[in-house]
């Protein structure tokens, strides 16, 4: 990779129902960071409606974009690139991002940087400091995968979820009960007050396989509701959580184990979990490994996360053309 001195690029995030801008240089200092989200207007439909992302978006990326701007104390033509998240996501949140950035870009003369949304949750960790190899739990709504970061482009797939992420498990069974928008966020402060008192499966826990599988967690939960109620939340959610973290911390072990890898990080949405931080902080503590938490500012969706992660491709003239598309299915390469 070669050095870029002084790189400021303009990142753009809009893949879900965050419309997010950031300044960021060279990959790992943050000049601004500016996020509108969209969680009260969801929070009435018990979810993300994706026809009413894309319109907010719409409405807010411009003031959002000039206000990380402002923050920085630049303007558009002083950046050296933009940046924008192609997906995964949302296709209609994403192309929003995408033509907005496209805009800019053509405006400015700038190059145009197409981040993967997975790699910038990874790079989130750059932003701590962090530097590779390392061993990458990526824990999000839509992704349960362990990479290995030898560099920061440089990525290498050990396992993931064979059905529903762990996020989404959380989500699913918020919504079994009966919680509010964002479920998985509600569930984790509910379980701070409870006791795992009750068994949940531990799906694929005790095989060698680094794969993932959460899916029959919420007919688990639906069937201990209807055998019991839902009266005792606190501790279903502490028993919940525990379940989902159980398994996540052995992957990463027995992932960590047969890599030799003694660096542990986690990112995305749940690695803001209170009950992952603590168990994987625990357990790293215990191997004797060094375990890298992000910002919890960075965990959730952002696009400071996106300016760090395309600072690789910006170094080594990764850039994209003004055909760029948005791809809601862009895997993680």
């Amino acid at each position: 990779m070669n050095f870029q001195p002084d790189a400021r690029i303009l990142a753009i995030e809009s893949s879900c129902d965050e419309t997010a801008a950031a300044v960021v240089e060279n990959g790992h200092t943050v000049l601004s960071s500016v996020i509108h989200t969209q969680i009260e207007t969801h929070r009435l439909y018990g979810g993300v409606v994706p026809e009413i992302a894309s319109r907010q978006h719409v409405e807010k990326i411009s003031d959002v974009a000039r206000e990380a701007l402002r923050q920085a104390g630049l303007t558009l033509p002083q950046v050296d690139a933009l940046a924008v998240t192609q997906g995964p996501g949302l296709v209609g949140a994403l192309l929003v991002g995408v033509s907005y950035a496209k805009g800019c870009a053509w405006a400015a003369g700038k190059p145009l940087i197409a981040v993967n949304h997975m790699r910038g949750h990874i790079a989130a960790n750059r932003l701590n400091g962090v530097e590779p190899p390392f061993l990458c739990l990526v824990v999000s709504g839509g992704h349960t995968e362990l990479v290995v970061v030898e560099d920061w482009d440089t990525y290498r797939y050990l396992g993931g979820t064979v059905d529903d992420a762990a996020g989404e498990a959380f989500d699913k069974t918020a919504r079994v009960l009966d919680l509010p928008y964002p479920g998985g966020k509600k569930m984790d402060e509910l379980a701070e007050h409870g006791e795992a008192i009750y068994h949940f499966p531990r799906a694929m826990l005790g095989e060698n396989s680094l794969d993932f599988s959460f899916s029959g967690m919420k007919t688990a939960i639906l069937t201990h509701v209807r055998k019991n109620g839902a009266q005792d939340r606190e501790n279903i959610c502490a028993s919940i959580r525990a379940a989902i973290v159980d398994v996540l911390c052995e992957k990463t072990r027995l992932a960590a184990e047969a890599e030799g890898i003694r660096t542990v990080a986690l990112a995305g949405g749940v690695a803001a979990n209170r009950g992952l931080r603590r168990q994987m902080s625990a357990l790293c503590a215990e191997k004797g490994w060094q375990l890298h938490l992000p910002e919890l500012c960075y965990c959730t969706d952002n696009a400071a996360m996106i300016g760090a992660a395309a600072y690789a491709q910006f170094c080594r003239g990764d850039f994209a053309d003004l055909s760029l598309n948005a791809d809601p299915s862009l895997d993680l390469e």
